[in-house]
């Protein structure tokens, strides 16, 4: 259960650089040059893989690779959420509803082994 734990609060702290990386840029730098954008977001990324691949490697010796996968897309969307709303000043809209249950629904059945046991 520590594994469980440890890789899921892992990814979601590298998740929050990884969303500043790929996004947080959209709001702040639309007139800055791309290539220096590419730099910053390469430094941004640079500590969302310090933490990512440590949390992957300790989360595969508990869940397999295709769990790993379908649980970092649901941090994704729980992570990519309040970033939206609150710092891209995105509407919420039903289409989140919708779209994070098909991503509870993914991870029933990716687990559903584990689950039913």
């Amino acid at each position: 259960m520590k594994n469980y734990i440890l890789t899921i609060s892992m990814l979601i702290i590298s998740n929050i650089f990884m969303t500043f990386a790929w996004y947080g840029h959209l709001k702040n730098h639309k007139q800055s040059f791309w290539f220096i954008v590419v730099l910053f977001s390469w430094g941004i990324a640079f500590f969302e893989y310090l933490i990512q691949v440590p949390a992957n490697r300790i989360g595969n010796e508990v869940m397999t690779v295709s769990q790993l996968k379908i649980i970092q897309e649901a941090i994704s969307l729980m992570v990519f959420l309040p970033f939206s709303i609150y710092f891209m000043n995105q509407k919420l809209s039903l289409d989140y509803l919708w779209a994070s249950l098909c991503i509870l629904g993914s991870i029933f059945f990716i687990f559903r082994e584990k689950i039913m046991a």
